[in-house]
């Protein structure tokens, strides 16, 4: 099957051949208009590269101050409910819209920069920054969705140790995931065409093993299987946008390891954490703390 997409703007669940998740990025340079009805699935909008967007959720309007780019800080973000007529409007840069097929109504909610949980996580040089958008502990407001960005600086390693959450065999997780890529060069704010990562996916019985070469704004799909790692090339840091979801009742980010990988988490209690990180926070760059 194929895992990666690229030169696609929009991943949807007939598109994945999946039932939850989906993910959509809006070039408000190309379109500064949009309108949207979440018939049957809930989302989250943020800013990639945009700045003060009005969005407009069943008549209640909010400003997404945004960013100039993933590299250049942190994001507000906006729940946005089953059942919401949405008006977006911008006159550049680009937002991604994940969403999450479900069917309970929850309130709309508007997340300001600062309060947006920033967690260092791994050592050695399988640190990384996550920035926890609506994750179970971040946001209950939902019922599907699960979003997080990962920032991992050139030459580090995330999702790693290798994991998986498909629901098969002896794994009891089970979610659907989206990984949306923007490689960075330099101190750009924003992903960059010159730069490229490593991005690998097999199946617990052999049968799928796959390593791919990720370019900025590429897609990967993961319906089941292991993944990881995510390698970001010396002086290339690597952004990636998750979003997960699936049929549990109860949201979660559980995940099983691959057993033969597992004790790298131990060995981090040994290692130092990268002191680049992290990169970002809500004021922006790390360099303008």
């Amino acid at each position: 099957m194929s895992w990666l997409y690229r030169g696609v703007k929009s991943i949807t669940p007939e598109s994945a051949n999946w039932n939850y998740c989906g993910m959509h990025i809006l070039d408000l340079s190309q379109k500064s208009r949009h309108e949207l009805e979440f018939t049957n699935f809930e989302g989250v909008l943020l800013s990639l590269s945009a700045e003060n967007v009005t969005v407009i959720v069943d008549q209640i309007e909010f400003k997404l101050i945004g960013r100039t780019g993933v590299f250049a800080g942190i994001s507000d973000w906006i729940y946005i409910p089953v059942g919401a007529h949405v008006k977006i409007a911008g006159s550049t840069g680009l937002l991604a819209l994940s969403t999450a097929q479900a069917t309970k109504v929850f309130p709309v909610a508007y997340t300001n920069k600062e309060s947006v949980s920033v967690e260092i996580r791994g050592s050695g040089f399988a640190t990384r920054q996550v920035n926890n958008i609506a994750t179970p502990d971040s946001f209950n407001g939902a019922e599907k969705i699960l979003v997080c960005e990962v920032l991992t600086p050139g030459g580090n390693w995330s999702s790693w140790p290798p994991h998986r959450h498909d629901g098969i065999a002896d794994c009891q997780f089970n979610n659907e995931e989206i990984y949306y890529f923007q490689i960075g060069k330099q101190d750009l704010d924003y992903g960059s065409s010159d730069g490229h990562g490593f991005f690998k996916v097999y199946s617990y019985d052999g049968k799928i093993d796959e390593t791919m070469t990720i370019k900025d704004q590429d897609f990967v799909i993961v319906p089941h299987g292991y993944h990881g790692p995510s390698i970001a090339a010396p002086e290339y840091p690597m952004y990636f946008l998750n979003v997960l979801a699936g049929p549990a009742e109860n949201r979660t980010m559980g995940f099983c390891d691959d057993p033969s990988h597992h004790w790298i988490r131990e060995s981090w209690k040994s290692q130092k954490q990268d002191p680049r990180l992290p990169l970002t926070s809500f004021k922006g760059k790390r360099s303008q703390e």
